[in-house]
């Protein structure tokens, strides 16, 4: 029978350098995965050059690699949570260096997809376990853990997009993808080696947090039964979707609101409205990881969810009135960004607060699906532009983003907080109950 909830261990100390050692480790990891994702973009098109199988075709691959980096999370998780951290995380490093490898061989489209798919199931094994192992780290500051862990995805790209870029122009894009898959699988395998789960029982802060924090470990199976998961799953694919249609949108969205290639000077900074836009929406959703991350930590998740959502509706409303001014377009999307990136920290350390660490790692894998859920919706973002413009769109989602930010505070609140009462009385339950009831139990 499935084993029963278990009522934690007695708190023990671990040495003080640790967690942020485990940290360290998963941001380095996560920086090495970033370029699957967000360094594709400079490969389309050499790609298409040297062979000409269109783009269309050639960027089937990325919606590949997204929907096998995403689905299979939970299953890569789940090997986490039963063997550790090391052997998934190993696994990953062959996997993504494999991928771009075979990228660089690539005769046939058939060939791209295979890299694509086994770049998504490196990413995804990096990813949870990551993630996960965070979670496990850092019970009492988990939105600062999984923000930080988070932001190094994001961070990767940033550090190694050019330097790609040049090899792709001097070299080719082949070598590229050879020597930066070997590059990127080199540094995983090597941190690999390092990362475990804790040992022993993480002790709370001296100082006490008012986080609401399960008593009880919840199996995945078990936690997929909670209402609970499902309404952060609801939440999770509402203000997800939005933000991934204004990723994959942003350059259609400038060139028809007829601001792309509009001159813009922000603080100093200037330069066409597209390229300034792409640029500070990088940056902002990279620091708004960790920064969210952290004040959840300090005022509570759902009241940071009602900041965050509720910023992001603010800031597509302004878009709706007023999107065509080309400053307005720069200084929202970078906002809106900056709110985006946090459902990567606050979901994960919400799902850890509410299901526990033994499992965080499979749990917080379940709910990170929803990022796969809102990618199948993205499409329908270019039907209603078609048919009823962009501002539609952007209406669309402030509804989204503002009907988030309620349920966060006004449904999710009460409903986490009974859950987690709930939890209290079930692990007393399970301490009170005779040895011979509790084995037959499990």
């Amino acid at each position: 029978m499935e084993a029963t909830n278990t009522a934690r261990p007695a708190a023990t100390a671990t040495r003080p350098w640790e967690p942020w050692f485990q940290l360290g480790c998963g941001i380095l990891c996560m920086a090495m995965i970033a370029n699957l994702q967000y360094g594709w973009t400079l490969f389309v098109d050499p790609i298409d050059q040297a062979h000409g199988w269109g783009r269309a075709a050639i960027q089937t691959a990325f919606t590949i690699f997204v929907l096998t980096e995403t689905w299979l999370v939970p299953v890569e998780a789940w090997f986490v949570d039963r063997y550790g951290p090391r052997i998934v995380l190993t696994f990953g490093a062959v996997m993504i260096a494999l991928a771009w490898v075979i990228n660089s061989y690539a005769s046939s489209l058939a060939m791209l997809y295979a890299g694509a798919v086994f770049g998504g199931i490196g990413a995804g094994s990096v990813y949870g376990t990551c993630v996960g192992n965070a979670l496990k780290w850092f019970l009492y500051r988990r939105g600062l853990a999984a923000g930080a862990t988070a932001a190094g995805f994001g961070a990767g790209a940033a550090l190694t997009v050019v330097p790609i870029a040049n090899m792709i122009a001097t070299s080719g894009y082949q070598s590229a993808f050879f020597w930066f898959g070997i590059g990127q699988g080199i540094v995983v395998l090597i941190a690999a080696q390092f990362l475990y789960p804790p040992k022993v029982k993480i002790a709370p802060p001296k100082k006490v947090t008012g986080l609401p924090q399960s008593k009880v470990d919840y199996q995945p199976s078990q936690t997929v039964t909670k209402p609970v998961f499902w309404l952060l799953y609801l939440m999770f694919v509402m203000v997800a979707s939005g933000g991934l249609m204004a990723a994959a949108q942003i350059g259609p969205i400038a060139h028809d609101l007829g601001v792309a290639n509009t001159p813009v000077s922000i603080l100093g900074i200037s330069g066409a409205a597209l390229t300034l836009a792409i640029s500070l929406d990088r940056i902002f959703d990279g620091f708004g990881r960790p920064i969210f991350g952290y004040v959840s930590d300090r005022i509570g998740r759902e009241n940071t969810m009602f900041i965050a959502f509720g910023t992001a509706a603010a800031m597509l409303l302004l878009m709706v009135y007023h999107g065509s001014n080309p400053v307005v377009f720069v200084v929202a999307t970078a906002f809106f960004f900056g709110v985006f990136g946090e459902i990567y920290s606050l979901f994960p350390a919400t799902c850890g607060d509410t299901f526990g660490s033994k499992f965080a790692a499979t749990n917080a894998g379940m709910l990170y699906t929803a990022k796969g859920t809102a990618a199948l919706l993205v499409p329908l973002a270019s039907i209603v532009a078609a048919a009823y413009g962009w501002y539609a769109v952007f209406a669309i989602a402030v509804g989204l983003n503002a009907a988030a930010a309620f349920l966060a505070l006004f449904v999710l609140k009460p409903v986490r907080s009974r859950f987690i009462a709930r939890s209290a009385v079930e692990a007393e339950s399970v301490a009170a109950a005779p040895a011979g009831r509790e084995s037959h139990a499990h």
